[in-house]
C-alpha cells in the first residue's frame, strides 16, 4: 500500500464510515486475549529532592508464566523510560511503541495539572498495551518484572544491567557508523521502507502542526464566543421591544459555544494524541531503520575484509556466517513489524479521521438547527404582529 492509499479513501469501500471501521479487522489478531493491563490511579509525590507523579498499573492474565493471574504495581515515568530502552536494547530490529515526552509542547498544558497527568495516564496505559499485544514483545522477560515487581525488586533489578552512559554510547556508536558508510548491499525492500518513512515523517509533521493550530484557534475562537453572548442579554436590559429577541440570541450562541467546547474536547481526546503519537513512530521507525542498516554494514565490512585478506580465513568465514545469521534475523524481524505496523498504522488514521469528520457534522447540524429555530420563532413573532396590525 502507498502513502498515498493510505491517505485517500477507496471508492470501492462503504459509505458510511462506521461500517467501514468495522469491516477492517487484522488477519492475525489473537482471538483470545489473556493479558489485560490498565494504568490508572496517578498519585503525586512530593520530596526535598523532587516532585514526580506514579501510576498504578493493574495486570491481569491468564498466562502459565505468571505466578499470580492478578498483579497491582506503582510505577513513574523513569520506570517506563526504563522499560522502553530494555526493549529496544533486547530487541533493536522490532517497533518499539513510543512513550510520551517528558515534557509536553508549550502552549498546550502546565506540567502537573490535572490535563497534563490524565492525557500522560492515557499514553502510559496505550504503551504497555501495545507492547502487551505486540506477538514478541509481550513475551520479553524486563516487561514481566515491569508489570510484577515490587518497587525495591524493580530498582534492583534496574541496577543488573547496563549503564545509561553505556546505554548511551552503543547508540551513539551504532548511529554513527551508520551514518558514516552508506550500506552496499541493502536489499530494495528496506530502501522502499526508508523512503517511505521519510515521506510518512514529512506528511505526518505537517499534519501534527496543522492540528495544533487548529485546536489553539479554536480555543480563541471558544473564549470569545463566551465573552460575546453576555453582550447581548446585557443588551436586553435596556431594549424593551426587542429584548426577547436579543436573548434569544444569546441562547443560541451559549449553545454553539457549548458545542464548540465539545468539539475541542473531541479534538484533544482523539486526533493531537494519535497525531503525535505516529510522529513519535516515525522517528522511532527511522532509528529501526538505521539500527538494521548497522547490522548489515557489520557484515559489509568483514565481507571487505576477508577480500583483503589471506590469513585467518577461517576465522572470517566464522564470524561472517554469524553476521549473515545476525542480518537474516533482524531482516525478518523488521519485516514482519512493519506490516503489523503499517496495518495498525491505516486503521488508527481511518478511525481518527473519521471520528473527526462525524465530530464536524454533529458540531455543525447542532449550531445550525439552533439558528434555524431561532430564526422560524422570530418570523412566526413577526406574522403575529403583522396581523394584529391588519385588524380594524
Amino acid at each position: 500500500t502507498s502513502l498515498g492509499e493510505v491517505n485517500s479513501f477507496s471508492p470501492s469501500m462503504p459509505i458510511s464510515p462506521s461500517s467501514m471501521i468495522n469491516q477492517y479487522k487484522f488477519e492475525d489478531e489473537p482471538e483470545l486475549k489473556d493479558l489485560f493491563i490498565t494504568v490508572d490511579d496517578p498519585e503525586s509525590h512530593i520530596t526535598a529532592i523532587e516532585t514526580f507523579i506514579t501510576y498504578r498499573v493493574v495486570t491481569k492474565t491468564s498466562r502459565g508464566e505468571f505466578d499470580s493471574s492478578e498483579y497491582e504495581v506503582r510505577r513513574r515515568y523513569q520506570d517506563f523510560l526504563w522499560l522502553k530502552s530494555k526493549l529496544e536494547e533486547a530487541h533493536p530490529t522490532l517497533i518499539i511503541p513510543p512513550l510520551p515526552e517528558k515534557f509536553i509542547m508549550k502552549g498546550m498544558v502546565e506540567r502537573f495539572n490535572d490535563e497534563f497527568i490524565e492525557t500522560r495516564r492515557k499514553a502510559l496505559h496505550k504503551f504497555l498495551n501495545r507492547i502487551a499485544d505486540h506477538p514478541t514483545l509481550t513475551f520479553n522477560e524486563d516487561f514481566k518484572i515491569f508489570l510484577t515487581a515490587q518497587a525495591w525488586e524493580l530498582s534492583s533489578h534496574k541496577k543488573q544491567g547496563p549503564g545509561l552512559l553505556s546505554r548511551m554510547g552503543q547508540t551513539v556508536r551504532a548511529v554513527a557508523s551508520s551514518v558514516r558508510g552508506g550500506v552496499k548491499n541493502r536489499p530494495e525492500m528496506f530502501t522502499e521502507m526508508n523512503d517511505y518513512m521519510e515521506t510518512f515523517s514529512q506528511k505526518i509533521n505537517v499534519l501534527d502542526k496543522i492540528a495544533h493550530r487548529i485546536y489553539k484557534e479554536e480555543r480563541e475562537y471558544f473564549n470569545e464566543m463566551k465573552e460575546y453572548g453576555p453582550i447581548y442579554t446585557l443588551w436586553s436590559a435596556s431594549e424593551e421591544d426587542i429584548a426577547d429577541s436579543l436573548k434569544g440570541v444569546a441562547s443560541c450562541i451559549d449553545k454553539c459555544c457549548k458545542a464548540t467546547e465539545k468539539r475541542m474536547a473531541g479534538l484533544s481526546e482523539n486526533l493531537l494524541p494519535i497525531l503525535h503519537e505516529y510522529v513519535l513512530y516515525s522517528e522511532i521507525l527511522m532509528g529501526v531503520l538505521k539500527r538494521r542498516d548497522q547490522i548489515q554494514g557489520e557484515l559489509d565490512s568483514k565481507i571487505d575484509a576477508l577480500a583483503n585478506k589471506k590469513t585467518e580465513k577461517d576465522l572470517f568465514s566464522e564470524e561472517i556466517g554469524k553476521l549473515e545469521d545476525k542480518v537474516e534475523c533482524a531482516n525478518n524481524a523488521l519485516k514482519a513489524d512493519w506490516d503489523r505496523w503499517k496495518q495498525n498504522m491505516q486503521y488508527d488514521m481511518r478511525s481518527t479521521f473519521t471520528n473527526v469528520a462525524e465530530n464536524n457534522l454533529r458540531y455543525y447540524e447542532e449550531c445550525l438547527a439552533t439558528w434555524e429555530s431561532f430564526l422560524a420563532s422570530q418570523r412566526v413573532d413577526l406574522h403575529v404582529e403583522e396581523d394584529s396590525e391588519d385588524r380594524p
